[in-house]
């Protein structure tokens, strides 16, 4: 398809929803006030001292329903927060609002994730801008012939890019975009072949930013004795049936073995056409019109050094993909100026332009964050682990732990923010059941796997999605039939498990 006939649908497209969203307002106008207003009485309900209980559960109930209808994650994120904010103290939403604002605009994590992105952004820009990518692009188009081989090969790249799951969603899905389009396969299903070695590939290694952080939560809630976190994480490893399965399963999709079905099979019969890109989804931004052209050796290395240093460095930072990604910019822009690729100016523009990019999926991490806040407060993690709890025994403890964390990660979109609440209870439970710490550690990683995987505004989906040139919503439509497959299998390899250890 020409760029002028993309463009051209791509309005029509915009400016047939755009007609479709102002016909009528009153409508949605009173649709969204009815639920505020709910909430708002709901929160009469309440006795002050006392759980909310299933109340906890409705402002994320409300997240995904809008989402379902409106395809917007950051609008259907906002919905949930004012409900919650209602929920909480009808009286003061506003100023709650600013609260819970700068809590977590002024969180570490948060922090972290901006910067990151940011800077995972401009250095990623630096290697489109500078041929890098693309050369990188036409060696692998020398070296693969078949659409199937072009999937796998995407496979294969998103589990050598291990160390963290930023770095794979974007370098891994900047990388194959061309050839992809090549082959006529969907921006959605290469998020999706992305977004599987992402989060479920990051846990099953012990050199990654999860196996950092996690171990040292293990330490922190009694799990392990100090200095002893990650070895009780690497012994986890085998029981994180998330990670495994979910890796089977896209390459399986890869192979050509598992089908596509549901929105992916849309999405498909859509690029077969001629369209790989989904209509009305505006280019990353990323201007390569100024490309320097380069013989191919050298563009090659040119990707391949800063992707080795940021790795490099990521390693010497203590797995600290921040630092990592501070070294390889740095180096990039050295490397780029002394070849005259781009000048100074180019390349801090660059810097800047790629930041630009990351603004909406930074801008819907953080709203997610400000949702497990949120739930945080409302006692949504113990509410659902309590409900449990009747039907919790030393065999069905793995399962079910997988479950309900599985719930509470795909409702908040935290799978690192929403351990720190709930290890305390989990690992206590199971030491008085006197079950085995590293299939209950499985099982909990194996949670946050999928909940990173599934959910519509976790982080690695946006950044999939962002990467690959789709929406959040395209993104997770089409990928949830798998991931759902890969849970159930864990779920009850979980199940079977917890019999025979027990």
């Amino acid at each position: 398809m020409s760029t002028e006939l993309a463009q051209t649908e791509s309005l029509n497209h915009m400016g047939g929803a755009s007609q479709k969203a102002t016909t009528s307002p009153q409508k949605w106008l009173l649709f969204y006030g009815s639920i505020m207003a709910f909430f708002a009485y709901l929160s009469t309900q309440h006795i002050d001292g006392e759980s909310y209980g299933f109340y906890s559960l409705l402002p994320a109930l409300l997240i995904l329903f809008v989402a379902v209808i409106t395809k917007k994650p950051l609008e259907s994120i906002f919905a949930g927060i004012i409900a919650g904010l209602l929920l909480l103290d009808p009286a003061n939403v506003v100023s709650g609002l600013g609260d819970l604002s700068m809590s977590v605009v002024m969180d570490e994590t948060i922090a972290w994730i901006v910067l990151v992105c940011g800077m995972m952004g401009g250095l990623i820009n630096m290697l489109e801008r500078g041929g890098s990518v693309l050369s990188f692009g036409e060696m692998l188009a020398k070296r693969i012939k078949t659409k199937r081989g072009t999937m796998l090969t995407t496979c294969v790249l998103g589990i050598m890019v291990f160390i963290d799951d930023y770095l794979n969603s974007l370098a891994v899905s900047a990388s194959m975009k061309t050839l992809t389009d090549r082959y006529k396969i969907s921006r959605e299903k290469l998020a999706f072949l992305v977004d599987s070695t992402a989060a479920p590939v990051c846990i099953l290694v012990p050199v990654s930013t999860w196996a950092v952080y996690f171990a040292a939560l293990l330490e922190e809630n009694g799990a392990a004795t100090e200095g002893k976190g990650m070895s009780l994480y690497i012994e986890s490893i085998p029981y994180m049936m998330y990670g495994w399965v979910a890796l089977l399963v896209v390459f399986l999709v890869a192979a050509g073995i598992l089908g596509d079905f549901g929105a992916m099979k849309k999405a498909e019969l859509r690029a077969q056409a001629g369209q790989p890109i989904p209509e009305g989804i505006q280019q990353d931004g990323f201007d390569t019109s100024a490309i320097k052209q380069t013989a191919p050796i050298v563009g090659l290395i040119n990707f391949l050094l800063p992707m080795a240093v940021l790795v490099a460095a990521s390693v010497y930072y203590e797995i600290d993909l921040l630092l990592g990604a501070l070294v390889a910019s740095m180096f990039t822009m050295v490397l780029y100026f002394l070849q005259r690729l781009l000048t100074f100016s180019q390349l801090v523009d660059s810097m800047l332009d790629g930041f630009k990019v990351m603004l909406h999926p930074i801008a819907v991490v953080c709203a997610g964050f400000m949702v497990k806040e949120i739930n945080d407060q409302l006692g949504m993690t113990p509410y659902i682990i309590e409900s449990m709890t009747p039907y919790l025994s030393k065999e069905m403890l793995p399962a079910l732990v997988f479950a309900s964390m599985a719930a509470v990660v795909f409702a908040t979109g935290s799978s690192w923010g929403v351990f720190v609440v709930s290890l305390p209870i989990v690992i206590p439970m199971a030491l008085s059941l006197d079950m085995s710490m590293p299939l209950t550690v499985g099982a909990l990683l194996s949670a946050s796997a999928f909940g990173s995987h599934a959910c519509f505004f976790s982080d690695s989906t946006v950044l999939s999605s962002q990467g690959s040139g789709c929406t959040p919503m395209q993104h997770a439509l089409t990928q949830i039939p798998y991931a759902l497959i890969a849970a159930a299998i864990a779920f009850f390899s979980l199940l079977v498990l917890g019999f025979i250890t027990g």
